[in-house]
């Protein structure tokens, strides 16, 4: 029983992080913005399963790496130190307190100030008395739910501007369907290859990746 035990809490431990992690890539990275922007324009386009779910996600996971990669290696770097000897939970407490200074500075380049004013406040109101007076606008508590909500409105304004070109050919093909008799035609059917055809001139999976990618610009 003792043999099993530890292997148990390995198990758990793996698990939880393996969670833990993929929780803080969802949340505090550039997957948010960039997943929901490519769904939104699969949804625009008027291909329900094309490119299929695994295939978008992969593409916002291949971005998220690239677009974080100065992060990782600055988290990293601060981890590698030698000082640090990973003996005592003191010793672990001061790495992840290192590698919070470059995630915060990263996710506070991204936020806006009346958010993390508001979730400041907001606090008065959530948290109790000894928590909402140490906090302050720099904590990842503040900081992770401002990018967040600053990356929703981003991405939706992005798709937003990508619905319209694709909503008028869906309005010219109604009008003209109906004006040549054809109600009973389904303008999918028409729309569909028209709005592939102006994605595909004007080269638009790679203006669309390239504007992703340098929205993050330092």
């Amino acid at each position: 029983m003792a043999d099993i035990q530890p292997g148990i809490l390995a198990l758990i431990a793996i698990t939880f992080g393996l969670g833990l992690l993929v929780f803080v890539v969802v949340t505090t990275t550039s997957f948010l913005k960039i997943s929901v922007v490519l769904f939104l324009v699969r949804n625009a386009l008027g291909v329900q399963q094309v490119p299929p779910n695994i295939v978008l996600y992969g593409a916002a996971l291949i971005l998220t790496v690239y677009i974080s990669a100065p992060i990782i290696e600055q988290v990293y770097g601060q981890l590698n130190d030698p000082t640090l000897q990973y003996r005592t939970f003191d010793d672990w407490g001061v790495a992840v307190k290192r590698a919070q200074e470059p995630v915060r500075d990263y996710l506070k380049r991204f936020t806006r100030p009346e958010e993390r004013k508001f979730f400041l406040t907001a606090t008065e109101r959530v948290w109790p008395a000894d928590m909402r007076n140490r906090a302050t606008e720099d904590e990842l508590s503040i900081l992770a739910p401002s990018f967040l909500l600053a990356e929703l409105k981003r991405a939706f304004e992005i798709g937003f501007l990508l619905y319209l070109p694709f909503i008028t050919i869906d309005l010219v093909v109604t009008t003209i369907l109906m004006a040549m008799g054809m109600s009973l035609v389904s303008p999918t059917v028409i729309s569909v290859p028209f709005k592939l055809f102006l994605f595909i001139a004007i080269d638009g999976w790679s203006r669309l990746i390239h504007g992703l990618v340098l929205s993050y610009a330092q």
